[in-house]
């Protein structure tokens, strides 16, 4: 069950986004706590700049690979699958 998530969230881009984030809502709260809402707003935009910068770092690479089609041992199995599909008849819906 530990390797059920396949490097989840282990990158450079995932990282800095979180730790960006995560010191947007410290601000926030200190500031919350302190009763200023200009640094609270403040800190909340530090939270949405984390989410841009790991963005940004996703689409520069350092992200998560894009996971590939996975091939069939029969390279024809895809068609016949949408031959399958295309003849079935629509099920009704009961009331």
């Amino acid at each position: 069950m530990a390797d059920s998530s396949h490097g989840h969230g282990h990158t450079p881009a995932a990282w800095t986004g979180v730790i960006i984030a995560f010191i947007g809502f410290t601000v926030a709260g200190a500031f919350m706590v302190m009763a200023n809402p200009v640094g609270f707003w403040g800190g909340m935009a530090i939270v949405v700049l984390g989410g841009v910068v790991g963005g940004v770092m996703r689409a520069m690479g350092m992200g998560m690979p894009k996971a590939q089609p996975l091939k069939m041992a029969d390279g024809a199995a895809p068609a016949k699958q949408k031959a399958a599909a295309a003849t079935r008849e629509p099920v009704a819906a009961e009331s």
